[in-house]
């Protein structure tokens, strides 16, 4: 084989190791020995590309996209779609920045807040007078709407049917003082009158002039009429006469707050409804209509009963010659609007009298009330409140004895119409909740 010359001109480079020969067989040309292959020659088109290819090539034309319809606003109950949101008006300037919550402020904070929660009870607790009056004054309101409503459907101005309102009102608060007022002094002058003749069967009497030597009346009496003792008894008389004072004043209060909240009802409403948070007004404002009509309709059917109560007492008073029958039936329409006690209450009184006059006619007044009451329970007063609140009678005296302690008698005439709220919010709101938990 041929070898390879090192004295070329090529470079001085170490070659590769050769590959094995291969023998070749006798007569066979000796090959060349195989060279690499030059690169191959990248052509000048492509190793630089025209401007045309270097332009990029225009999109495919597409089909344009289908137009998407603008989503449809779902309705939310109680909203307004039309009502723009409430926004700041930027009147006073743009909100900044929320402080940093450090322990500093969180302290200060909760310390802040029992301060205005015990602020809050002390005028609570001050104001606990006016507040109640204010709560009897929203209970007369919502109990003579339905007069005033109804008056509106007979085409009379909403003004005019609430001045009529409480111009009834105000009649019957004449007629029950007229009613009462005068048996009151009559029965007082004459018991003053009767003063000297009692005093002097009692010292005819051979048993209290015993008992007055005994015990010395005469000399504790006499130590008793001093200057404290005469202090104490005006103070007494003074008390009493502010005691009037300051009914007469709880009783112009209320009238007028009841006037005003029916002037304003409609207002208070939807005042009241507004507090709440849109998505939940439908709602609530179901629920607190339901609740006012509930309650207006119990003051109505409980105002009727008492006042057939005191026409029918009225009636029997006048049929058996009982004294003072206008005032007595007073007293019963009074009483009987106190829930479960009520009526009790007004027949024991008037049977009282009834005694006081007469054997026959104390047992004439009892049978009268007891066939009355059975009357009454069994078939008015469930005639009169179908539309209006059922309510348990356990829990109704319940409510009544605990309205009692804590407003007195008016405590007693709200209970009802409280229990019956309850129970709808009970019903309509937190049973279900736990249901779904």
């Amino acid at each position: 084989m041929p070898q390879h010359d090192p004295s070329g001109d090529e470079p001085d480079v170490t070659p590769a190791p050769p590959p094995a020969e291969t023998p070749q067989p006798a007569g066979t040309p000796p090959q060349a020995e195989a060279q690499p292959a030059p690169p191959a020659e990248t052509p000048q088109s492509a190793q630089t590309p025209s401007p045309a290819e270097t332009q990029p090539a225009p999109p495919a034309e597409s089909a344009p996209p289908a137009e998407t319809p603008p989503p449809v606003p779902v309705p939310v109950p109680g909203v307004d779609p039309d009502e723009p949101p409430a926004v700041p008006s930027g009147k006073f300037g743009t909100p900044g920045r929320p402080l940093r919550r450090s322990s500093f402020l969180i302290g200060f904070t909760g310390a802040l807040g029992v301060l205005l929660a015990y602020t809050l009870y002390l005028g609570i607790r001050n104001a606990g007078g006016i507040l109640v009056l204010v709560v009897i004054a929203l209970f007369l309101a919502v109990g003579l709407n339905p007069a005033v409503v109804r008056l509106g459907r007979w085409g009379v101005p909403h003004g005019l049917a609430v001045a009529a309102v409480a111009l009834t009102v105000v009649l019957l608060l004449c007629g029950g003082v007229v009613a009462l007022v005068p048996p009151i002094v009559t029965q007082s002058g004459q018991f003053i009158d009767q003063i000297p003749s009692l005093l002097d069967e009692l010292r005819r009497n051979p048993t209290v002039n015993d008992l007055v030597e005994r015990y010395d009346v005469v000399e504790r009496v006499q130590g008793a009429a001093n200057a404290e003792t005469v202090g104490r008894a005006l103070g007494g008389v003074l008390g009493g006469a502010q005691l009037i004072f300051g009914t007469v004043f709880r009783t112009l209060t209320v009238l007028v707050l009841t006037i005003y909240f029916l002037a304003y009802f409609d207002k208070l409403r939807s005042l009241g409804y507004s507090l709440v948070p849109r998505s939940r007004r439908q709602r609530v404002q179901l629920i607190g209509d339901e609740i006012l009509a509930k309650v207006g309709s119990y003051m109505v059917g409980a105002l009727s009963i008492a006042v057939l109560a005191g026409a029918t007492t009225f009636v029997f008073a006048l049929i058996v010659d009982l004294p003072y029958p206008f005032a007595l039936a007073v007293v019963v329409a009074v009483t009987d609007l106190i829930p479960q006690i009520g009526a009790t209450l007004g027949a024991v009184i008037v049977s009282l009298v009834g005694f006081a006059a007469d054997l026959p006619t104390g047992i004439a007044c009892a049978v009268f009330f007891l066939i009355y009451q059975q009357v009454e329970n069994y078939l008015i007063y469930p005639k009169v409140m179908r539309r209006s609140v059922e309510v348990n009678e356990v829990a109704a005296l319940l409510a009544a004895l605990l309205g009692v302690a804590l407003l007195g008698v008016v405590g007693a005439l709200i209970a009802i119409p409280t229990v019956a709220a309850l129970q709808l919010i009970l019903r309509e709101v937190v049973l279900p909740r736990q249901e779904r938990r």
